[in-house]
C-alpha cells in the first residue's frame, strides 16, 4: 500500500482495503451476507411458506431431490386471516389448502375424485372424492340448493355463493389442480427439504448473534474490570475465568440448558454464557497494557472517572482482538447448537434447525436416502468454515504489523 494513500485513509477504511485483498474471505463474506438474506426473507422465498416449513404431505415422504407431482389443493374450512408483508416475513402465513397428491383425477356432476399418489408402483392407488366447492371455498355449511347447473351454498370468507359448475370446474384446473416440485427432495414426514434449509438458517445465525453479543457483553464487562483496576478484582477475574474454563464447553451449556430448560431463547442464554471467557482474557491483558500508557495517565490527570476512561479511551483500542474473536465465536455458537439439536436440548420440534434436522433424519444415512441428513450437514460447514475464513482475513486486515 502506497503510505501517501494510508495518510490520506482512515484506519477503518485502510483495514477494509487490505480484507478485500483477500479472495478467500470475500468469499465467505459473500456467503455469509447471502445466508442472512436467505434468513430475512426466508418465507417470501421458500417453496413452503407456512410456520416454521411444516406442511407435512404423508403419501409422498422420503422422495429424492428433483421429485415432481400433482396435487390437488382443497380449501381448508376455516376463514382466511390476512397478514402483511412483514408479518408473511417474520411468521410465515397459515395453509389455506390441504395438498393432495394424485396420479389421476376425473370430473363428475358435482365432484371431482383422484387416485392418490402412491410412492410404492406395486400398490394399487385408491381413490377419493371432493365436492367441487369444498375444494374451491371455505365452506360454513354443507353444500345446499344445488341445480344441475349451478351451487349455492354459504363460504367463510365470501358469504352467501352461487356459482355455475362449469366454470367451478374450470377454475378448479386452472388453479387448483397443480404441479409440485421438490428440489431438494422430502423428508420422513413429507416436508420440503428446500424450505427446512432456509427457515433452519435463521436458527443458526440468530444463536450466532445473540450469543455471541451476550458473550461480548459479560466478556468484555469481567474482563476490563479486572484488567483495569488489577489487584485483589483482578485475582477474583482470574479466579472466575479460570473455573469456568476449565469446564468442558458442551458440558456447560448441557448443564445451563438444564436449569433453564429447554427452548428458543434458552439456547441463545446458555451458548452466550459460555463463550465469554475469550473474550474476558483478551480484554483483561489488552486493559494492563493500555491502562500504563501515555494517553491514560493524561485522562487521569484531567480528572475523567474510571468509567468514562474505560469506555471512551481504552475500550476503542481493545476492539480489533475482540473482533476477531466474535468471528471464531460466531462460529463456535454454531456448531455448539447444532450439537445441542442434535441431542435434543436445543431448539424443538416443530421449529426447523440444521441440528436437529440431521437428528431426525441420520438413520437414512445407511439407506438411499442420505442426502436428509447430509445437506443440513453440508450447511453447518459451510456456513461455519464461512465465519473462520472471514475471522482469519479480519485478523490480517487488523494486523498494525502487515503491509
Amino acid at each position: 500500500m502506497n503510505i501517501n494513500d494510508s495518510k490520506a485513509l482512515s484506519p477503518s477504511e485502510i483495514a477494509w482495503k487490505k480484507f478485500r485483498r483477500n479472495p478467500m474471505g470475500m468469499a465467505a463474506l459473500y456467503f455469509v451476507s447471502l445466508i442472512i438474506l436467505v434468513a430475512m426473507f426466508g418465507y417470501l422465498i421458500s417453496p413452503d411458506e407456512t410456520p416454521f416449513a411444516n406442511r407435512q404431505i404423508l403419501e409422498i415422504t422420503t422422495q429424492k431431490p428433483g421429485f415432481k407431482v400433482s396435487m390437488l389443493k382443497v380449501r381448508n374450512n376455516n376463514a382466511s386471516v390476512n397478514k402483511n408483508l412483514l408479518q408473511k416475513m417474520l411468521f410465515g402465513e397459515r395453509d389455506q389448502f390441504s395438498y393432495h397428491p394424485l396420479s389421476e383425477f376425473r370430473f363428475t356432476a358435482d365432484s371431482i375424485y383422484i387416485k392418490v399418489f402412491d410412492s410404492e408402483p406395486e400398490v394399487s392407488p385408491y381413490e377419493t372424492g371432493f365436492h367441487l366447492a369444498d375444494v374451491g371455498f371455505a365452506i360454513a355449511e354443507t353444500p345446499a340448493n344445488s341445480t344441475n347447473e349451478t351451487i349455492f351454498f354459504s363460504d367463510l370468507n365470501s358469504g352467501e355463493v352461487e356459482i355455475n359448475k362449469s366454470e367451478l370446474k374450470t377454475l378448479i384446473e386452472k388453479k387448483h389442480l397443480i404441479t409440485m416440485r421438490f428440489w431438494l427432495g422430502t423428508d420422513q414426514f413429507g416436508r420440503d427439504l428446500l424450505s427446512r434449509l432456509l427457515i433452519g438458517a435463521r436458527i443458526s445465525l440468530s444463536v450466532g448473534f445473540i450469543s455471541v453479543f451476550i458473550s461480548l457483553f459479560v466478556g468484555i464487562l469481567i474482563g476490563s474490570i479486572g484488567g483495569y483496576f488489577g489487584g485483589k478484582t483482578d485475582d477474583l477475574v482470574m479466579w472466575l475465568i479460570n473455573v469456568v474454563w476449565s469446564i468442558p464447553t458442551l458440558l456447560l451449556v448441557i448443564a445451563i440448558t438444564f436449569a433453564l430448560g429447554k427452548g428458543f431463547w434458552q439456547v441463545f442464554i446458555a451458548v452466550g454464557l459460555t463463550m465469554w471467557v475469550e473474550v474476558a482474557r483478551v480484554v483483561r491483558g489488552q486493559m494492563m497494557s493500555l491502562r500504563e500508557k501515555e494517553f491514560a495517565e493524561a485522562a487521569k490527570v484531567l480528572g475523567y472517572n474510571d468509567l468514562r476512561i474505560i469506555v471512551k479511551h481504552l475500550l476503542p483500542n481493545v476492539m480489533s482482538p475482540v473482533i476477531v474473536i466474535s468471528a471464531a465465536n460466531f462460529a463456535s455458537a454454531i456448531l455448539i447448537e447444532a450439537g445441542l439439536s442434535f441431542l435434543g436440548l436445543g431448539v424443538q420440534p416443530p421449529v426447523p434447525s440444521w441440528g436437529s434436522m440431521i437428528k431426525e433424519n441420520y438413520a437414512f444415512i445407511i439407506l438411499d436416502s442420505a442426502y436428509l441428513a447430509i445437506m443440513p450437514g453440508i450447511a453447518i460447514m459451510l456456513l461455519v468454515l464461512s465465519f473462520m475464513l472471514i475471522g482469519n482475513a479480519l485478523r490480517d486486515a487488523l494486523d498494525v504489523r502487515g503491509n
